[in-house]
């Protein structure tokens, strides 16, 4: 049995040691004070308080000629055909580069010569003098056929009648757009680990098969940041058309303050509405981004609309507990001590 002279001194008889000079738990904390950033804050924000002030109160802005034109019939129809020309030439534009992207990474120097001297040639043209070359392109050739090449033709058709001012105008998007889209796919494809198309020519899988069902999804995820922004882009230069007399949104607003002099709401018109569908194909891009993220992202972070549904439940769970009966701590004594 041990000895009781043994044990240890109990706490408060025990000598007090003064701590340590550089002893972390005697030094006070003083939180960073980043007055730089303070300031630069500050004027930021009086900035952006100007300008809504400015934008409130200067009567150049004529708000309510904005809303008078703003979703009147005109400007909506012509925020149609913007959208239809978008539709067209992202399509034939992104089909008829992924074949120019397979052309260069193909093997024949036939198909890489011709696909990379497209891309050279409609990557240096303007997207302009391309949509008026086209726009023109009866004073080249009266007349396109079918037939055989270098020989007799079998049908033919009057330029002007066979592509219109429209279909001027998507052929011209379109074979501009491909260049772009040729290079976003090429890169997307090359992003691809080769190993994934050895194992799976090691499988037996058809070469058609590996490029649909292994590479493409593979590639998409660094395919679509670049291709969203393409895809923006174009739905701004559609505005370029207005060269060829084509109703769409820029046009009509050039139309409508050129016969009544309103210049700066016409503007504020036709850039609310680019904001708009530039803010809806934004959201598209980044749910469609997520949709081909699962496989190299097992816990994506939450979409805005799933933090905001957050938020309004840590608002009702809080709003809940607020409304809570409070027991007083007598009540909570008298029923301890009954027990």
């Amino acid at each position: 049995m041990a000895s009781t002279t043994d044990a240890a001194p109990p706490a408060a008889t025990r000598p007090q040691v003064p701590p340590a000079p550089d002893d972390p738990a005697t030094l006070k904390v003083v939180p960073a004070r980043h007055y730089a950033r303070w300031a630069a804050a500050l004027a930021v924000v009086v900035l952006v308080a100007q300008f809504v002030h400015g934008l409130a109160t200067n009567p150049v802005w004529e708000w309510g000629v904005f809303r008078d034109y703003v979703l009147s019939e005109t400007i909506v129809q012509a925020v149609w055909v913007t959208l239809q020309l978008t539709a067209c030439a992202t399509v034939l534009g992104f089909v008829l580069g992924t074949v120019l992207a397979f052309m260069r990474l193909s093997r024949s120097p036939v198909l890489q010569t011709v696909a990379w001297t497209y891309i050279w040639i409609f990557r240096s043209i303007p997207m302009i003098v391309q949509l008026v070359f086209w726009f023109n392109l009866s004073a080249l050739y009266q007349e396109l056929g079918v037939g055989i090449p270098f020989g007799p033709v079998f049908w033919s058709f009057d330029s002007n009648t066979l592509i219109g001012t429209i279909g001027a105008a998507i052929i011209g998007l379109t074979l501009h757009q491909a260049a772009y889209a040729a290079e976003i796919v090429r890169g997307g494809v090359l992003s691809v680990d080769h190993g994934q198309l050895e194992a799976a020519a090691a499988l037996g899988i058809p070469r058609l098969r590996q490029i649909r069902r292994i590479v493409l999804p593979q590639a998409m995820r660094a395919i679509l940041p670049t291709a969203g922004n393409e895809i923006i882009g174009l739905l701004k230069g559609t505005s370029v058309v207005y060269v060829m007399a084509i109703g769409e949104l820029f046009y009509q607003v050039q139309v409508i303050y050129g016969r009544n002099g309103r210049v700066i709401p016409l503007l504020l018109v036709a850039t609310a509405w680019y904001v708009v569908l530039t803010s809806l194909l934004s959201l598209a891009q980044y749910y469609v981004e997520r949709r081909y993220a699962r496989g190299a992202d097992r816990t994506p972070p939450p979409t805005p609309l799933q933090r905001a549904r957050r938020f309004v439940r840590t608002l009702r769970a809080a709003a809940a507990r607020r409304d809570r009966p409070v027991v007083p701590l007598t009540a909570l004594g008298t029923v301890g001590e009954s027990r």
